[in-house]
């Protein structure tokens, strides 16, 4: 319990150091970013992020014309020659010519709520013979404006979208409106939806919610995330009915358009209709019906407003893009991670700044770095991430003219520390040296040069590695980063080599202070201690001699107590160190109430090998005995010899009957096999007893009796098998024959 609360302990006093140590870095960074945050979250960058985003509109590649979209355009000609509004016959006869080319879908960008002169009725017949055209409306949006009422016969046929857009606070469009909820919560389709829709008809898609989010709309296998008010470079926008954020491909004059005349007089060729969406609507200035879009022109450009009906056209080029072509959608990073895009790029201006320093040298990497910022926004923007740049550009120069700013206050302040720091060092007769965070130095007193043997002027402003040996001048480095990493005073004992070549033994008391600017001054103060290190290393050679000395008993006494325990010849413990594990073994037993086994193990056919081949031979295959009988067994078994050839196997705590006939048929197996011994092969079997503790007895003396008088049993019913001490005989093992 208490070693986990003091690694706790521990690893909080480590971070809490850390942060400490880049205060400097992470304090004015946070304090930057969260003022940066504020801003933005009242909505005073949005203007400048609304612009960036329409730069990156402006500058992207220009992308391929989509082929599917042609728009049939009302020109200022077609005005002068039709009349506007268009008789409901100029309109029917303009519908049908369209038709008759097959177009996949036919958009009427044009209001018509009301019969206008003659042909109404041609009109009517041509709005019930294309099921494949869709008319428009305005919902209204204000409680003083009633909208516009979509064409009769096309809503009573459910071939009616709303084309209403979406403005933003400087009046251009960037998001499109797919669906429209009324007061009854009825859901209405866009203009740009519906045509969309018919198009991806033949392909099998339709509307479906996301399988990750039901609320989400889903056409094939794109997802259209809907726009939340704080999304990208947002702040607190309408969100109402379903938004997206419009990848917008183009502005004015992108889409192939062809004109009214041309299609009335019969030069538009049907392959250029054929299959495609057609969208009638207006292109003539005098109707104004044109809004601005991310590709307006900047202050340097003149505003290139786009028509309504091209507009609708990006909307269904979106949509349709983003379905069969895998074309990337515009989306955001939430809201927390903007914050933490916002403090990193604050943390990168503070840190660059503070180790750069020299206010020329920020200048030129905040631009850098800047640059980098804008070709890191411009990428992800390509990629379909549209990420605030402004506030990052804001809290990277705010961040880095805050440490320029800290950084010559401390300078100022550092000169006059310095000034006062020699003052007081020069009335110590003890060397003492001062040192910056960079472990150079700054300021020193004359007995530290006289120490040296180098004058102060030769060695300020340096470090150790320019003036010591390496090894020395590396500890001196490590010693001064612990007292600067963890701001803790210590003391360390080290060598010093001065100009001339003598080492001195030195013992130096380095701390950390701090003047009003925060600027860290590392203090050290020197003690040549030569003298007492000598005398230091005589007792400890002395102490040396004496611990070996003590050492050497010691490894007698062990051996001594090794041999007092072991068989000198198996090396396997003897009847004393047996009798020693068994009775631990007892005591636990007992106390835990298990159950062990104790095995007397006698060799059969041993006593003629040692008559026949002699007594070297019997003790070569008795090494071997107890070399097999060790192999066999788990590292937590014991085996013992008594003399002669009786061994005893000691098996603690055992779970039942079970595993010591397992163990018992394993020994009788392995010692059944033929042994190799100077050239001879030796066969020899073993009769076991087994006494089972508290079964047979709960004494040592009595469990090593019944084992006993197991064993006699085992071998005067035909060895080379095992007994229990309760059931003579018990199994009865195949022997292998002889070789």
């Amino acid at each position: 319990m208490m070693q986990p609360l003091k690694q706790h302990q521990g690893l909080w006093k480590t971070v809490s150091t850390k942060l400490r140590r880049t205060a400097k870095i992470w304090l004015p960074a946070t304090v930057v970013a969260g003022c940066v945050v504020g801003l933005r979250s009242m909505g005073l960058l949005q203007t400048w992020e609304l612009s960036t985003l329409d730069s990156f509109f402006r500058t992207r590649p220009t992308e391929a014309v989509d082929d599917r979209i042609v728009i049939v355009g009302v020109r200022e000609e077609d005005l002068q020659k039709y009349g506007w509004p268009f008789r409901d016959r100029t309109l029917a006869q303009l519908l049908q010519k369209i038709q008759t080319t097959q177009p996949r879908a036919i958009g009427l960008d044009i209001y018509r709520d009301v019969p206008v002169l003659n042909g109404h009725d041609e009109l009517v017949q041509a709005f019930r013979t294309m099921p494949n055209l869709i008319g428009i409306q305005q919902m209204p949006d204000d409680p003083d404006w009633q909208g516009v009422a979509p064409p009769p016969e096309l809503d009573r046929l459910g071939q009616v979208g709303f084309n209403n857009v979406v403005y933003d606070s400087d009046r251009k469009i960037r998001r499109a409106l797919l669906y429209w909820f009324d007061e009854h919560r009825q859901k209405h389709r866009s203009f740009s939806m519906k045509l969309a829709l018919l198009y991806l008809k033949e392909k099998g898609i339709q509307e479906e919610g996301a399988k990750h989010d039901r609320k989400q709309l889903q056409l094939g296998s794109a997802v259209f995330q809907r726009f939340r008010g704080s999304d990208g470079v947002y702040v607190n926008a309408d969100a109402g009915g379903y938004q997206i954020l419009s990848n917008f491909r183009g502005g004015a004059g992108h889409f192939r358009t062809v004109s009214m005349q041309d299609v009335m007089s019969g030069k538009v060729s049907t392959a250029q209709l054929r299959d495609r969406i057609v969208l009638i609507g207006s292109l003539a200035p005098s109707l104004k019906d044109y809004s601005a879009t991310p590709f307006t022109g900047s202050i340097n450009h003149p505003p290139e407003h786009v028509a309504g009906v091209e507009i609708q056209a990006n909307f269904i080029s979106d949509i349709l893009s983003a379905v069969l072509d895998n074309r990337t959608q515009l989306k955001s990073w939430n809201e927390s991670i903007d914050c933490l895009w916002i403090l990193a790029w604050a943390l990168i201006g503070t840190g660059v700044s503070w180790r750069l320093r020299l206010p020329q040298r920020n200048l030129v990497a905040v631009f850098a770095l800047g640059s980098g910022l804008v070709g890191i926004c411009y990428g992800l923007f390509l990629a379909g991430w549209i990420v605030p740049l402004i506030p990052a550009a804001i809290a990277l120069l705010a961040s880095s003219t805050a440490v320029i700013a800290a950084i010559a206050h401390s300078e100022e302040e550092l000169k006059r520390s310095k000034e006062f720091l020699y003052r007081v060092i020069n009335s110590i007769p003890d060397p003492v040296f001062v040192k910056d965070s960079q472990h150079r130095w700054i300021v020193l007193n004359e007995a530290y040069s006289k120490l040296l043997g180098k004058p102060i002027e030769e060695i300020i402003e340096k470090s150790d590695h320019e003036v010591f040996p390496e090894h020395e001048a590396d500890v001196f480095w490590q010693q001064d980063d612990l007292v600067l990493r963890y701001e803790s005073e210590r003391e360390h004992e080290e060598e010093f080599t001065d100009t001339n070549g003598t080492t001195y033994k030195i013992a130096t008391k380095r701390s950390l202070h701090k003047d009003a600017a925060g600027n860290l001054f590392l203090v050290g103060v020197i003690r040549d201690i030569t003298q007492r290190k000598t005398i230091e290393e005589k007792l400890r050679q002395t102490a040396e001699e004496l611990s070996q000395s003590n050492a050497e008993l010691r490894l007698s006494q062990d051996r001594l107590n090794y041999i007092a325990n072991h068989d000198a010849l198996t090396g396997l413990p003897n009847r004393i160190l047996l009798y020693e594990r068994i009775s631990e073994v007892l005591i636990t037993a007992k106390a835990s109430h298990q159950i062990f086994a104790l095995m007397f193990l006698d060799l059969d056919g041993f006593k003629q090998i040692n008559d026949t081949l002699g007594h070297a031979i019997g003790d070569l295959l008795l090494q071997a005995v107890a070399k097999r009988l060790t192999g066999c067994l788990r590292t937590s078994d014991i085996v013992a010899r008594l003399g002669g050839d009786e061994f005893v196997v000691l098996l603690p705590i055992i779970p039942d009957t079970n595993n010591v006939t397992q163990v018992a048929r394993k020994i009788l197996s392995t010692l059944s096999q033929a042994f190799a011994i100077s050239g001879e092969t030796l066969s020899v079997t073993t009769s076991i007893g087994i006494a089972l503790f508290p079964e047979h007895g709960n004494q040592l003396e009595s469990l090593m009796e019944r084992a006993d008088e197991a064993m006699y049993h085992a071998k005067k019913t035909g060895k080379n098998r095992f007994a229990f001490a309760d059931q003579i005989p018990v199994e009865h093992l195949e022997i292998l024959p002889d070789r």
